[in-house]
Parts: structure tokens; sequence; C-alpha cells
């Protein structure tokens, strides 16, 4: 069992080895004509930019979290892996943009040839970031694991090893929140002049907000998507382990008894299988020769599917040889069953995303029929898809947790600790295909470029079908990731939850004292607690959705001055050209200044309640936990629908492109942009977030 901590690391450096071999194979592809070039590096140029800035302003909050954590928590080398994990976060983010921004015009020249050749180039641009992501993250935490628990052996070796998963959040947080305000800023802005009040086609070289636009995709969906599913992936191998080490008490000299050993390193292990079935699944994605959508979701699916199947067969494996042994467990197939049951519930909340997100069922076409009726019927079908959504995604949950909850008591017996780590392996089960799922993600936002760059370089219409196909299937892909995101979250964070409460009763016998965490609803504070935690993720949406409309506002005017000053611009006169650039710098500095308030308010307020009330931010994590968790998955789905009824309509259904529904659906996707991709996919950072500051920083609340 002691092995197991370093084949993970080495399945790490295989994924890492992967993404290289997909970035070398990407980049030897041609990019396209002249035209097609120059655009591909305005892109680029304008992503490197916002990135820089963005983790410069990001630097001073983790330099400040890096003083304050050893002081106040008295753990003098939390520090470091605090800064690992937020590093490494950081490097995913920017090895994901790289690659995206390069195989965005290289997928517009190979949609000229259709979309065998098209779709799996764009997927190894997004498999890029997926193996950066999960192989970053599973290296960084096994070597912090090995070198504080098995190499150093620190009394506070488990503590240090919580902190690097609040690295990996504050990178997540900061990253998905600027990363969405400036994709939606310009996203937004770009659509209403663009194609409301000016009537040209979306991503038309004329229009300034073009090149912010694509930008976005890759800052936002690629960069910031890539972090937050690093941070997910690193909170899911941290909570089981962290709940073992504080419930029993345990110090790095403790970490080598059986059966605890066991316990702590069975999460790597189960990341172990899930990589290499996720490697395996990436090779296993072709193209095929249809332009449906249907057809090609079965293609991309595949690698999805492999990785899957052989991740049920080595967990069942790997349950076998760690708790095969009945001197020192019950059932074996007791925790393998937890994991099987977590990536099963996961691929259903990613089917219920794709249920109510693609256009090939009921609630997308039903929304695009509502556009008949103007943009109030469009947006008002749209918010009720959402919610019906969230009712099937809870429904799965609760059975997730159930038979969760019901293989660890198998395993380990019948007790709350069983069942509680058979929910924490359940969320590592959940994201243990991370590097193939990111990789289909990611793949969205290089589809999306790829059709604007085809629409910018003014290629044959042709070439914009077969990219239209694949950002269709883009924008349901992206809502099965965030559906495999959201779902871990609230596994991962009640299992980090437990953590925290076992945590601080520990804290207090070190200082000789008897605390119990209550979380008796009767008692005034926590029920206070609690519906300050149901309110917060209701304010970090409206302070996400309002900087967008505030940014996309000075998008907006800027559009119009330059359609009302530039000359021939809006006629499009050969030789004319708008100023980009000034679009770029208005989602940048929009979406840097403000992406600090709703950072702050998910260190801060956790904070702020420990210190005053343990019991009540007992309650607060849990009111948090549940309303993000629903307001998440209605934001997402909402959004998504609304965006591909918008395509479906301009496929050709209810008038087509130009038509008055097509305005009204136009209307309904700009109201769903922030949801789907600013507000929405914060949700499950944040209650991560401050169930994890609250975490590291539980021995100072005692």
């Amino acid at each position: 069992m002691q092995a197991i901590p370093y084949i993970a690391l080495v399945s790490a450096l295989a994924a890492l080895a992967l993404a290289a071999f997909f970035f070398k194979d990407v980049s030897s592809a041609p990019p396209g004509n002249e035209r097609m070039v120059a655009i591909m590096k305005q892109i680029q140029a304008g992503a490197r930019a916002f990135l820089r800035q963005e983790y410069t302003w990001v630097a001073g909050f983790v330099v400040i979290m890096a003083v304050l954590i050893p002081v106040i928590t008295g753990v003098a080398l939390s520090f470091l892996s605090y800064l690992l994990g937020a590093v490494l976060s950081a490097g995913a983010g920017y090895a994901g943009m790289t690659v995206a921004t390069r195989a965005n015009a290289r997928t517009t020249n190979a949609a000229i040839d259709g979309p065998a050749k098209a779709l799996p180039l764009a997927f190894r641009g997004g498999a890029v970031m997926g193996f950066s992501v999960a192989g970053l993250s599973l290296l960084g935490l096994t070597f912090t694991y090995l070198l504080f628990v098995e190499w150093i052996g620190t009394d506070d070796a488990f503590e240090i090893f919580t902190a690097f998963g609040l690295g990996a959040s504050s990178i997540a947080l900061f990253s998905r929140v600027g990363g969405g305000i400036y994709t939606k800023a310009a996203d937004v802005g770009g659509d209403l002049v663009g194609k409301v009040e000016a009537g040209i086609p979306e991503d038309d070289p004329r229009n300034p907000a073009t090149i912010a636009d694509a930008v976005g995709d890759n800052v936002g969906d690629v960069a910031g998507m890539g972090a937050d599913l690093f941070e997910s992936y690193s909170g899911s191998i941290i909570a089981p382990v962290a709940l073992t080490a504080f419930s029993f008490g345990l110090a790095a000299d403790a970490a080598d008894q059986e059966p605890i050993v066991q316990l702590l390193v069975f999460p790597m292990a189960v990341a172990f299988v899930g990589m290499i079935g996720a490697i395996i699944g990436s090779f296993a994605v072709r193209g095929g020769t249809s332009t449906e959508v249907k057809a090609l979701a079965k293609q991309l699916h595949r690698g999805t599917t492999v990785a899957m199947i052989l991740t049920v067969i080595g967990t069942l494996i790997m349950g076998r040889v760690f708790f095969g042994d009945a001197d020192l467990f019950e059932a074996w197939y007791g925790l393998p069953l937890s994991v099987i049951g977590g990536l099963i519930v996961g691929w259903g909340i990613g089917k219920v995303a794709e249920i109510w997100t693609s256009d090939h069922f009921p609630p997308v076409r039903r929304i695009a029929s509502q556009a008949e009726t103007g943009p109030a019927t469009t947006v008002l079908s749209g918010v009720s898809a959402g919610m019906v959504s969230v009712a099937a995604s809870v429904g799965l949950i609760a059975v997730g947790v159930l038979i969760a909850y019901w293989g660890g008591q198998q395993t380990l017996g019948d007790t709350t600790f069983g069942g509680v780590y058979g929910i924490a392996v359940a969320a590592v089960g959940m994201l243990a295909t991370t590097g193939v799922v990111v990789s289909v993600d990611a793949y969205g936002p290089i589809a999306d470029n790829a059709g604007g760059i085809a629409e910018m370089a003014e290629l044959d219409p042709s070439v914009r079908e077969v990219t239209d196909a694949l950002d269709s299937l883009g924008n349901t892909t992206a809502a099965i990731a965030k559906g495999f995101a959201v779902g871990s979250a609230a596994l991962t964070a009640l299992a980090l939850f437990k953590s925290f409460e076992v945590a601080l009763t520990s804290a207090a016998a070190e200082k000789g004292e008897l605390f119990v965490l209550s979380l008796d609803v009767g008692s005034v504070d926590v029920f206070i607690g609690l519906f300050l935690g149901a309110m917060v993720p209701f304010l970090f949406a409206a302070l996400t959705i309002d900087a967008v409309g505030r940014a996309a506002n000075k998008m907006i005017e800027e559009v119009r001055r330059q359609f009302r000053e530039i000359p021939g611009l809006r006629e499009g006169t050969p030789g004319v050209e708008p100023d980009s650039a000034a679009c770029v710098a208005i989602s940048t500095r929009g979406s840097l200044r403000e992406m600090l308030a709703p950072g702050a308010l998910a260190v801060v307020v956790p904070l702020v309640i420990g210190f005053i009330d343990v019991d009540a931010l007992g309650g607060f994590l849990a009111g948090a936990l549940v309303s993000g968790f629903a307001l998440a998955i209605f934001m997402a789905n909402a959004g998504g629908a609304w965006d591909n009824a918008k395509k479906y309509i301009e496929a050709g259904a209810h008038g087509g492109k130009g038509s008055d529904p097509h305005k009204a659906a136009v209307v309904g996707d700009t109201v769903g942009d922030p949801f789907k991709d600013t507000a929405g996919p914060s949700m499950n950072i944040l209650i991560k977030v401050m169930t994890i500051v609250s975490l590291v920083f539980a021995s100072a609340f005692v």
C-alpha cells in the first residue's frame, strides 16, 4: 500500500507526457491562410495579456494568504503546499489557454475537409487542458503527501496537505470569476449591438467586440474552467484523506498503521485507475463524416465511455486488493461500489444537462417555439427548464449519497465515519476520469473560436456549417462537465464539512477542552448561520451578474461608438478595420476590477463567522452547500438551453436567422450567458472554498 502514492505520481507524469504529445500534434497541424493566422495571433496576444494581468492581481491575494495561514493556524510549513497548489493550478490554466489559442485556427482549417479532421483536432487541443489539469493536480498532491507524510514526517503533515486545496481554490475562484466576466462582457456587448441592433452575423469581422469575445472563450471557458476542475479534482482527493487523518487524530508517524494506511491512499489508487482509463479513452475519439450533432456527440463521448468502463474495472480490482482482508474490513465491495456509484451519478447529472441543453430533446425545442411570442416568453421558458433540471439533479445526488454512505458502511462497519468516507470517495469516483471529461469540455471553446475565425476570415459557408455543428455540441459538453464539477462539489463539500467538524473536536482536545459542533436548527446561532449560508450564493451570483452587466454596458457603448465614428465600418468597406484592441482593453479592465468583491466574499465571510461563533459557521456551510448546488445546476442548464435554442433557430427552425423569433432567442441567450459561464460555474468553487477555508483555519476557531 505504501507504493500507491508513487504509482499515482507515475500516472500523473504519464498524463503530462500525453498532454505534451497532444500539444505537439496540434501545433504541427497547418493553421490556414494569412488572414486566419493573423486573427489567431490577435486572440493569442489578448489571452496572454489578460492572464498575465490576472495572475499578477491574484498573486497579491495569494501572498497575503500564504502569510496569514501559518500565522493564524500555527502550522509553519502550510504556506508551502498552499503556494504549490496555487502555482500548479495557474500553470494548468496557462497551458490550456496556450494550446487552445493554437488549436482554434487549425480546427478551422481542418473543418475545410469536414468534421472527420476537425473534431479530433479540437478534442486533442482540449485534451492538453484536460491532462494538464489532472496530471498537475495528482502530481502536486502525491508529491505533497510523500514529502510531508512519508519523507519528512512532520506532526502537522495532514494540515499541510489540506492547504494544497486552498491554494488551488484561490486560483480557481478568481480565474473562474474574472475569466467569466471577461468573456460574457464581450459576448453580451457584441451580440446586442451586432446581431440585434446592426443586423450583422455573429463573429462578423466588422464587429469590434468579436476578437474580445474569442479571447474570452479562452480565458474564461478554458483557463478558468481548467482552474475550476483542478480545484475540484484536488478537493475530491483531499477530502477523504483529511477525513481519515482528522478522525483518527493522526500525525505522520501513525500513517503507516493498518487499516488506516489503506484509507489514506485508496483515493490515490482510484485516481490512478481513473487516470489510466482517461489516457486510453482519449485515443478512442474519432471524427466521423456526419455534421449531425448527434453523430458527433457519439464520437466525442466514446472516449468518456471507454474511460468510465476501465475505471469501474480498475476500481473493483483495487477494492479487492485494498479491503479483501476479512480481519481488518467487512465486505470488500462496499467502497468500490461507493466510487462506482459516484462515477455513475456524475454521468447521470451530465446526462440531465444534455437532456436540458441539447436541441435533440424537448426542453430546448420548447424554448425555441416560445421565441415565436417574444423575448419574455423565451426567458420564462428557459428559467422554467433550468429549475426543473435542478429537481432531477438533486434526486440523482440523493441517490448517490445513499449508495455511497451504504457502501462505506459495508466495508468499514456501521459507523458514521464509514458512511461519510464512502461519500468522500464517491466524489473521487465522480472526477476520476477528469482528464477526458475536461478534454471534452475544453473542446467546446476551441470549436467556438474556430467558427469565429471562419466568419472573420470570410471562408466558404460550408466551413461555418461544420464549425457550428462542433460548437453546438460544445455547448452540451460544457454543460455535462459543469454537471460533473458541481456534483462532485456537493459530495466533496459534505466530506470536507465532516472533516471540519472532526478537526474542531481534535483541536479542542489538544487544548484540553471538549467541543462538539452543534447543527441543531432549533439553536438560534445555527439557524441564523443556515440562513446566511443560503443567502451567500445568491449574493455572489448577483455580484458576478452585475459585473457582467456593467462591463457589457461599456462594451456596448464602445461598439456603438465605432460603428458611428469609423466611416465604412458598418457597411463593410474594404480596408476598414475595427479597433478590436479597445474592446479587449475594456473587458480586461472590467473583469479584473469586478472579480475582487466576489472573491473576497468567499474567503472573508466564513472567517468572520468562524471567529464569532463556530456553531453558526456550521449552519452557514450547510446552507451554502444546499442553495449553492441548486443555483449552480439551475444557471448552468438554463443558460445552455437558451444558447442552443438560439442555435436551433439559426439552423433554420422558426424562421431562421434574422427573424423575430431569432431576435427573441438572442435576448434569451444574452440572459443565459452570465448564468452558464460566469455565476453558475463559480458556485461549485464558492461552496468548496468556504468549506476548505473553514477546515484550514479550524484550529484557530476553537
